[in-house]
């Protein structure tokens, strides 16, 4: 049976659910294994073995966390040597995204970027702003190495537990190079926006940064809502990168997905065209957002918003 290997990203709530979404895949290919390095690794382990790793390869050593990629890419090149695995499965994020670059330099295997579904010889990815699909071959020796987008699987826990074993790699100086020495975490309310059951995204249409406080009253009102934006508006400066959705930000797959004002470029719509319905706010009746959207309304969205808030607190408060 084939080995099939995640890397898993471990923070302060536990495994990433990315981590998750990835095993859920890995134990449909093979048997699946997860590597958790860094401070809560091993205490991951028990969920990383609910949803399907028969082993997690732990080190809580402090050293994976304070420096960058250069440790865990040394420590997963060494279980590499030693358990040859068939398949590695990465997030695409910023440090998966590293490690995985870096690992690869150190084993000379293929490794794929941005995949959305992924067999032992093969990945499929989408091209062309999401418009068409393209299967890749997977070729040279192993391990194979993927880094898939976020949300491309649905976790599924399982009944099982995780063997632990330790892992005891030496990590030397010189790979202790880039070090983090800051964490600026975030103020939010509300629920996550990978993790939220109705997303409102805002783009150029809102004119003003400022009018982002309409989408959070909005947001508030809905309730289990989160505030979302487009590259444009982030690259404005308007909104937080972690705002982001599309290709190079987030992908979300809500129950409902508003874009209020955002015309419908592809680079954005790769990242929220998974959702259940969508509605779509814009002025422009020619809006290539209208094409995809299950409601459209042709509004000024300064205009129609505050109407919309006022009448979902009204029927709220009924």
């Amino acid at each position: 049976m084939a080995k099939i290997w995640v890397f898993a990203e471990v923070g302060p709530d536990g495994p990433a659910p990315a981590a998750l979404e990835l095993l859920t895949k890995a134990r449909d290919l093979g048997d699946a294994e997860a590597v958790a390095l860094g401070p809560g690794a091993t205490a991951a382990a028990a969920v990383l073995g609910e949803h399907g790793a028969s082993t997690v390869h732990a080190s809580d050593d402090a050293v994976y966390d304070e420096f960058l990629a250069q440790p865990a890419a040394h420590a997963l090149h060494a279980l590499v040597q030693a358990h040859a695995p068939d398949l590695i499965l990465f997030a695409t994020t910023y440090t998966s995204r590293d490690v995985a670059g870096r690992l690869q330099a150190k084993t000379g295997t293929a490794l794929m970027s941005n995949a959305i579904d992924v067999g032992l010889d093969r990945a499929r990815t989408q091209i062309a702003g999401g418009t068409l699909f393209v299967d890749v071959e997977l070729q040279g020796p192993a391990p194979r190495l993927v880094l898939v987008r976020p949300k491309s699987f649905v976790a599924h826990a399982v009944e099982g537990s995780a063997d632990v074993v330790p892992v005891e790699v030496e990590i030397p100086d010189n790979l202790r190079t880039a070090r983090r020495v800051e964490r600026h975490e975030e103020s939010a309310s509300g629920p996550k926006l990978e993790e939220a059951k109705v997303v409102i995204s805002g783009g150029r249409g809102l004119q003003d940064a400022a009018n982002f406080a309409l989408l959070d009253q909005l947001a508030a009102a809905l309730g289990n809502a989160a505030v979302g934006a487009s590259r444009a508006v982030v690259d404005a400066g308007w909104v937080p990168y972690s705002y982001q959705v599309g290709q190079t930000g987030k992908t979300v797959k809500p129950d409902v997905y508003i874009a209020v004002g955002i015309s419908g470029a592809l680079q954005h719509v790769v990242g929220m065209k998974g959702a259940k319905r969508i509605v779509a706010i814009n002025k422009d009746p020619d809006a290539p957002i209208f094409r995809m959207a299950d409601l459209g309304v042709v509004a000024d969205a300064l205009q129609f918003l505050p109407a919309l808030i006022d009448e979902v607190r009204s029927r709220k408060g009924a």
